[in-house]
């Protein structure tokens, strides 16, 4: 009887102790559950062979909890991984100009806080070597990026993430105001061709072309709204903020975005869990599922976007809620006393080969994963971001 009270007891406490931990010390498990795991975040990947925008952006996120908590460790791990892909002569391994991949934008991030923090020029011409593939990017008609080159004529929501981030700090950094218009206009363009009028909501892509078996033949629009990459979309809005200068003709714009679409995700939310599904407004459907890195997105913008007073305070609601649902039902604590994230749609596109038709059934049976670094990454810097909201508010 004494033992069962004990076990009880330190359960209990076990228990107890975690529900108090704040958003930050979530973040920081899992951060540091991957760590324990790999000394090196190159050893994580699936394929060290490739300039990748996923792992890429969990070694940023990592990195941010340096500032968070005055551990270099975090920054280090950070510029570990980095430096295995810029060579000291600036140049990115793995990395193809001539593929005119969005997706290769994306890492680039990295680079504008190492080359601040250690003034290394190899950072420096590794930031140009990106711009330049944007400066010949291959364009729809109205001036939109194409996704990549194998993908002609179309954009995914996906791809204002990989690029208008970068475009923004660049333009800040290095006095290149011209790319905040093209911020502006990519952000402008696919929404215009995405939005559905009835639900607020974004449609995953777009094709000019109306050539694809996933467009409509009339409007060229995708089929369904995938929570991930109207999750990319609302983090791009979030981050260019921070460097659109207020006075830019498309900075009000931005926000009026990030508002309408706020709007709309605020309407899907699962009543219960506070998480979001993998088809936005098929919750409840079979084969439908909470997925978490798309859930951990919209905290993020959320959290983001009320600290910043884009958004009213409502929304900060809305992300504690989700962030206690991502908590309760998607974070494992294994015997080792790491933690794992699950329930993360491993990757989800249009078109190629094999063929992705964007159906209904394509997305909701898309493989799901543990501990994928596109929700690892997402729930680090939800989880950062909320905590300075409720600090701040």
């Amino acid at each position: 009887m004494k033992i069962g009270i004990l076990l009880f007891f330190i359960i209990s406490l076990t228990s107890c102790s975690e529900y108090k931990k704040n958003e930050l010390n979530w973040a920081l498990d899992i951060a540091n559950s991957i760590m324990a795991r790999n000394d090196s975040l190159v050893n994580f990947m699936d394929k060290k062979e490739s300039w990748q925008y996923d792992y890429a952006l969990l070694a940023g996120a990592i990195g941010k909890l340096s500032d968070c908590i005055g551990d270099q460790k975090y920054y280090n791990y950070m510029k570990d991984y980095v430096d295995y892909y810029v060579r000291e002569d600036g140049s990115i391994r793995y990395c193809k100009l001539d593929e005119y991949n969005l997706d290769k934008i994306r890492p680039g991030i990295n680079l504008f806080l190492l080359y601040e923090k250690t003034g290394e020029e190899k950072y420096k011409i590794a930031i140009e070597t990106e711009i330049e593939q944007l400066k010949t990017h291959p364009r729809t008609t109205d001036g939109g990026f194409w996704h990549k080159k194998i993908y002609p004529w179309q954009m995914w929501l996906d791809g204002i993430y990989m690029a208008c981030p970068f475009m923004a700090e660049y333009a800040s950094d290095f006095n290149e105001p011209e790319w905040f218009d093209e911020v502006g206009k990519q952000i402008n363009l696919i929404y215009k061709n995405t939005l559905d009028n009835n639900t607020g909501l974004l449609y995953h892509g777009w094709d000019e072309s109306l050539q694809q078996k996933w467009a409509d033949p009339v409007t060229g629009k995708s089929k369904h709204f995938w929570s991930r990459s109207m999750g990319w979309y609302m983090m791009a809005l979030v981050d260019v903020l921070d460097y659109m200068p207020k006075e830019h003709p498309d900075c009000n714009k931005i926000i009026e975005i990030l508002n309408n679409v706020s709007h709309a995700i605020l309407k899907v939310q699962d009543e219960d869990t506070g998480l979001w599904y993998q088809v936005l407004d098929r919750g409840g459907e079979e084969g439908n599922y909470l997925e978490t890195s798309g859930s951990c997105m919209f905290i993020y913008a959320f959290a983001k976007g009320t600290r910043k007073g884009y958004l009213p305070e409502f929304y900060l609601k809305a992300a504690t809620k989700a962030f206690s649902g991502i908590r309760k039902n998607l974070i494992i604590r294994n015997e080792d006393g790491y933690f794992d994230l699950i329930q993360i749609c491993g990757g989800c596109g249009l078109g190629g080969k094999p063929y992705r038709d964007g159906s209904y059934d394509y997305y909701v049976n898309e493989t799901i994963v543990v501990n994928d670094p596109k929700g690892l990454a997402p729930f680090i810097l939800a989880g950062m971001e909320l905590d300075k909201s409720l600090k701040e508010n």
